[in-house]
């Protein structure tokens, strides 16, 4: 399979995995759990279901780890621990639909980026599909988050915006010799510990309940729907994220990651009843419509290695 090929399945897989979150975190949420506590239990779990295939790639060789430092602080404080804070710090002001779309104006931040430190206009296949992609996820969230709300709740949900974007640069970087499940599984257990250190000083709540929850329409255990996130919404996920990254370039990744919103809405309507309306379906086509426009970026050039004697570019 070529690599763009895989990378573009990897890419749906991951958005079709995050996508998973709502249904099944929901009864979570409902059955007492703070979000941040929730946000934590799958990120750590995940992280330690993910630990021993990153000790099989990584073949007990930690200066891999090492070498990839920073991109791994980034992925876990940065695209994991600050984007879930920014969020559930923005969704605490402004409405989730609100909060939402401005997080997933990201894909628009790596492309007015590209434009800022490039100064070349970009290509109109670029714009054309900008402009499907964020129509179709107005229509899928709901016209309503357009609306007059809370500037901090906006500003909180903006930084979630970057925090994502973040995100997608991060995963799509040179390797390094450190393999996808590797930079997932070590960014989510440190992005598990921030988020744990920041519930304890008292940034944000943590609560949780260990009773049975309701899950389509019975009662289960509490780990049953946090596994299903753990392993599906959060491991998966991230893994065949990163990797799709790396094959397809930020850019055109970050705007498959809106199919999240599709599939969660697919699935809430599956699991949790939720009707899927006419503009929903239509923005969905559209975000379709608006990926196809996008062409895809080659994969970013693993950066030289410094001449002897030199400070690396990390360590300078």
């Amino acid at each position: 399979m070529k690599p763009q090929h895989s990378g573009l399945a990897a890419a749906v897989i991951s958005a079709a995995s995050f996508g998973t979150s709502g249904a099944f975190i929901k009864p979570l949420l409902e059955a007492g759990w703070s979000p941040a506590a929730a946000v934590t239990a799958r990120a750590f779990t995940a992280g330690l279901l993910l630990l021993p295939f990153v000790l099989v790639a990584v073949r007990g060789d930690g200066a891999v780890l090492w070498r990839a430092r920073w991109r791994i602080a980034g992925m876990g404080l940065v695209a994991v621990a600050f984007t879930q804070l920014a969020y559930f710090a923005a969704i605490s002001r402004v409405p989730v639909s609100t909060a939402l779309l401005v997080e997933y104006l990201a894909p628009l931040l790596l492309v007015l980026w590209t434009w800022l430190i490039t100064r070349r206009l970009p290509r109109p296949a670029v714009l054309l599909g900008s402009v499907l992609a964020v129509g179709g996820l107005v229509l899928v969230i709901g016209p309503g988050a357009l609306q007059a709300v809370d500037p901090a709740g906006l500003a909180l949900a903006f930084a979630a915006a970057i925090g994502c974007a973040v995100y997608f640069v991060v995963a799509a970087r040179p390797a390094d010799g450190l393999p996808p499940v590797a930079l997932a599984g070590v960014g989510l257990l440190l992005g598990a510990v921030a988020l744990g250190l920041a519930g304890v000083a008292g940034v944000v709540p943590m609560s949780a309940t260990f009773g049975d929850v309701a899950l389509l329409g019975a009662r289960a255990p509490w780990w049953v729907p946090l596994g299903v996130v753990a392993i599906f919404g959060t491991a998966v996920a991230y893994a065949s994220g990163i990797y799709g990254s790396s094959r397809l370039g930020s850019r055109l990744a970050s705007f498959l990651g809106l199919l999240e919103v599709v599939f969660a809405s697919v699935l809430a309507w599956v699991v949790v009843g939720e009707r899927l309306t006419a503009l929903q379906i239509t923005g969905g086509l559209l975000i379709l419509a608006g990926i196809a426009a996008i062409p895809a970026e080659p994969p970013a050039a693993p950066e030289p290695a410094p001449a002897p004697g030199a400070l690396s570019a990390l360590d300078a």
